[in-house]
């Protein structure tokens, strides 16, 4: 029994002036339900942050970006060694940066209406036509001319980099990533206003966009790592990404998952970090925890409590 037993539950405690990271480390403490494992992936994050040995990636889904967590996104990535995502990341990112205006909604809204109104409802966000799809095309066709003068072949992440480079938004994810030179991947990249927008400009060109190259660097991230570990917020192709690359390496050694989705579907993004063990792509001597709930809320509180 004794080596099945963990540590004695301990009763939280709540006081005036008591900080997100105290109540955090109290969560993982009190020895229950998603309390214990919000704590532990707080404690699992820091140390793989302060591992000098450990290569880092972050991922999360384009979702997060419209809502007001891409300013908390946008404040840690320098902190990781890469980023991948969707193309909607970079959709909502610059349509942010070049003033977009994204509202307060809804979930039971008519639907209908919205579209005969020409607002888009992401969730209970609300976008206008005119602060997403209009001012990504405005925005995005006198850059890719720009770059195409420069040359006609650009990798994925170097054309993201390059549309980072020119966000003066000191909250943008790509501002922040084109900063520090965190690279970013998005192996869908088509998929989104981003990418329908260089196909659009690409048409009648010999614009080209060699996301081999993309997995190049990939693999030369992965291979050079002596350990890696990963912060997944949501699942879906971006999770997926970062632990079929790790597969090759033997497995991340640090791993936390963060899903609102049920693993009883099958699915990739309600499948537990336990279930890429048998595939090889965590180790089986990881450290590593799934949190279940929604990152806008369980994410500030897990980042307070590894960062602060």
């Amino acid at each position: 029994m004794a080596g099945i037993l963990g540590k004695p539950v301990r009763d939280m405690e709540l006081k005036k002036g008591i900080t997100a990271s105290e109540i955090v480390r109290q969560m993982g403490e009190a020895g229950g339900f998603g309390a214990r494992h919000l704590g532990l992936g707080a404690e699992i994050v820091k140390d793989m942050l302060a591992d000098k040995e450990c290569v880092n990636f972050l991922s999360f889904p384009a979702c997060l970006v419209s809502t007001g967590l891409r300013g908390i996104l946008a404040e840690i990535v320098p902190k990781f060694d890469a980023v991948i995502t969707t193309c909607g990341t970079m959709d909502h990112d610059l349509a942010r940066a070049w003033g977009g205006k994204y509202y307060e909604g809804s979930f039971e809204l008519d639907d209908e209406k919205l579209h005969q109104q020409g607002i888009y409802r992401l969730g209970n966000v609300l976008i206008p036509n005119q602060s997403y799809g209009e001012t990504l095309e405005k925005g995005m066709q006198p850059i890719l001319k720009e770059l195409y003068s420069q040359k006609p072949e650009w990798g994925g992440r170097e054309l993201i980099h390059e549309f980072g480079k020119r966000v003066k938004d000191e909250k943008s994810i790509l501002h922040q990533a084109a900063k520090h030179n965190i690279p970013v991947y998005v192996p869908g990249f088509f998929d989104g206003a981003f990418g329908a927008n260089v196909f659009t400009f690409a048409n009648g060109t010999k614009y080209k966009i060699d996301l081999v190259k993309d997995e190049r660097e990939l693999s030369d991230i992965v291979f050079e790592a002596k350990k890696t570990g990963a912060l997944m917020i949501g699942g879906g192709i971006s999770k997926h990404h970062v632990i079929w690359w790790n597969q090759y390496k033997g497995g991340l050694d640090y791993a936390v998952y963060i899903t609102t989705a049920s693993q009883y579907d099958g699915s990739l993004s309600g499948a537990r970090l336990t279930e890429a063990v048998s595939w090889g792509k965590i180790k089986e001597k990881a450290r590593y925890v799934t949190v279940d709930g929604d990152a806008t809320m369980l994410l500030p509180l897990m980042l307070a409590g590894a960062l602060y």
